[in-house]
């Protein structure tokens, strides 16, 4: 009995320690070749968001809103999905890759790319999140041809 008491406390003890790693660490997000730079921590909190002012074409405002809006949440997006990588392999780390272990809900995160980017990042829950989705998918494949 005392073993698994042992055990628990050293689990927790690498939690606390994984929870600190994910907050101390960033990660990077990048649409439109770069144009759109978001800096997310490992805990998914958005630290920074950088746009280059090339993007803004004064001549179309309504446009270029909508093309920056557009680079923003693809950014935005990639960033939480890195974030969301890193929570898993500090999951994996602890968890030993002992199949069955499941210790996303102790508070580390693991939730997956797609939950961490919607529950932080897309306020709007109207029905046109798969075409959000699509259009985000778009500016990185644009991203990639651009490398």
């Amino acid at each position: 009995m005392q073993q698994i008491f042992a055990a628990a406390q050293q689990m927790q003890a690498q939690l606390a320690n994984a929870q600190q790693a994910l907050a101390d660490s960033e990660v990077t997000g990048t649409a439109g070749g770069g144009a759109v730079r978001a800096v997310v921590s490992g805990a998914g909190e958005l630290l920074d968001l950088t746009i280059d002012p090339g993007v803004i074409d004064t001549s179309d405002p309504a446009e270029t809103a909508t093309t920056v809006a557009d680079l923003v949440l693809a950014a935005v997006r990639d960033a939480a999905r890195a974030a969301a990588d890193l929570q898993q392999r500090q999951l994996d780390a602890i968890s030993g890759g002992v199949p069955g272990l499941n210790l996303s809900g102790l508070g580390i995160g693991g939730a997956g790319a797609e939950a961490v980017g919607e529950a932080y990042y897309d306020d709007d829950e109207d029905e046109d999140d798969e075409e959000d989705d699509d259009e985000a998918e778009e500016d990185d494949e644009d991203d990639d041809k651009e490398s």
